[in-house]
C-alpha cells in the first residue's frame, strides 16, 4: 500500500492510496469536508464521506504528472518507471504544482 497526501493550497483535503496496482482511493478528510468554504478537489469528486474507489488513479492526480522529455527526465533521475503512475505521483510530492491541488509524501 502506498499513499499520498492531498492538499487544497495549504489546508489538508485527505489521502489518494493505491491498495495495490489497480486498486485506489481517495478519502476527503473531516475537517476538509465540513469546511464550506472548501470546494472539492475535483468535479469528478465532490466533496463526500463516501469512500471513492477506483480501478484506475483519479483524472484530477494523473493530468498533475509531467509528460514527455520532462517526464522521462525526472524518471530516470528518480528511478521511478514511467509505467508506474502512482511512483510518479510520489515523486512530484512537495513539487510545484498549477492550480490549488498539492500532493505531498507526509502530513502536515
Amino acid at each position: 500500500m502506498r499513499k499520498v497526501y492531498v492538499y487544497y493550497g495549504d489546508v489538508f483535503a485527505g489521502e489518494l492510496i493505491e491498495l495495490a496496482r489497480g486498486s485506489y482511493e481517495f478519502i476527503y478528510d473531516d475537517d476538509f469536508m465540513s469546511d464550506r468554504s472548501t470546494p472539492p478537489v475535483s468535479v469528478n469528486l465532490p466533496k463526500s464521506q463516501k469512500v471513492y474507489r477506483s480501478d484506475y488513479i483519479f483524472p484530477v492526480f494523473t493530468n498533475m504528472l509531467p509528460e514527455g522529455a520532462n517526464r522521462r527526465a525526472l524518471c530516470r533521475v528518480n528511478k521511478v518507471d514511467e509505467k508506474d503512475f502512482f511512483g510518479m505521483l510520489e515523486m512530484i510530492c512537495g513539487m510545484d504544482a498549477i492550480g490549488m491541488v498539492v500532493l505531498k509524501g507526509t502530513k502536515e
